[in-house]
């Protein structure tokens, strides 16, 4: 038991020195003074930590004291999350989600999100003066979504759901629908993407079509101009989040399809991590628009101010992705 307890002692003595130093500068860092921490002081860390995990394996194997098994668990412990472990809290990170990662994530696929747009766009007017000429084309790109809008409804009745809150049915079952049906697009655009993004460029001329097909039907009747603000109360969020997801499926189809000097693999993974972050603010971009459609869709009945509560959207969403800012520490 002497021999043991001077074992310890002695095993003590020579490595105390560095575990009292690693405790202080793991005590200065984890107090919120990591940036006092000098370059030569940050550096010491791991080499400090290795070494009283080095020594707490010793003091297991050789069945030292108890008191100094537990003071060098807790130590390394400390160590590892220090080492190892996130530097920011939760908070700060969701902060940095919002001010930094997500607006940059946004900005950096700029060009597939104007591709994203322009085959939405070009998709819906397509469809949109189609059917102006030949009413036959509604069906076969509106399809199942008509759900009795079509060419055979009255003016009167198309015109009265725009408008009155206790029509649960029609439009505003073509809102849900719609909601739902776009959040869907928006999973699937970005999945599909590998496949050199040639089913995320369909399911953007999918939406566009439908939306195209839907305006000329109500501009038939003089109703377009209704129709588009109903709508774009909540489609300038809703629209544009299907767009940044069709984005993020071309860049990685674009990857895919063009990996560099990397791996296919390789230029994939990289790719997906950063649509990956516009995904999850899509998604948020997707409840946003669902709570403008539920509020606005009861309680706003003026086109006017419907067409300026979608304008402002799409400013402050523009303005978020695309104003300069600070470069994130």
């Amino acid at each position: 038991m002497k021999d043991l307890q001077l074992k310890s002692h002695r095993f003590r003595a020579e490595r105390e020195g560095d575990w009292r130093k690693l405790e202080s500068l793991l005590g200065k860092g984890e107090r919120g003074r990591a940036r006092s921490l000098t370059d030569e002081e940050l550096l010491q860390i791991p080499v400090l930590y290795r070494a009283a995990a080095s020594s707490l394996s010793v003091a297991r194997a050789t069945s030292l004291d108890a008191s100094l098994i537990a003071y060098l668990e807790s130590l390394t412990t400390r160590g590892y999350f220090f080492v190892y472990g996130p530097r920011t809290k939760f908070a700060q990170r969701v902060t940095r989600f919002f001010r930094h990662d997500w607006p940059a994530a946004v900005a950096g696929l700029w060009r597939e999100t104007a591709i994203s747009a322009a085959i939405f766009i070009i998709a819906a007017a397509a469809a949109y003066f189609l059917v102006l000429r030949d009413n036959a084309w509604y069906d076969s790109m509106v399809g199942g979504m008509a759900q009795g809008r079509d060419f055979a409804a009255s003016t009167e009745s198309l015109k009265k759901v725009l408008y009155d809150n206790d029509s649960g049915h029609f439009l505003g079952g073509f809102a849900i629908f719609l909601f739902t049906h776009n959040a869907q697009v928006s999973i699937l655009c970005f999945a599909l993407g590998f496949a050199f993004g040639v089913p995320t460029a369909l399911f953007m001329a999918e939406q566009g079509l439908v939306l195209g097909a839907m305006l000329a039907l109500y501009a038939s009747r003089g109703l377009g101009w209704q129709l588009g603000g109903w709508l774009m109360i909540h489609g300038a969020t809703e629209l544009y989040a299907c767009i940044l997801a069709g984005a993020a499926g071309f860049r990685i189809g674009w990857a895919v399809a063009f990996p560099g000097e990397k791996t296919r693999l390789d230029a994939a993974s990289e790719a997906g991590r950063h649509a990956g972050v516009v995904m999850i603010g899509v998604v948020i971009m997707l409840i946003v628009a669902g709570l403008l459609e539920g509020i606005g869709r009861q309680t706003i009945l003026l086109d006017w101010a419907r067409y300026a509560i979608a304008g402002v959207t799409l400013t402050l969403w523009l303005g978020f992705f695309y104003l300069p800012r600070r470069e994130a520490r």
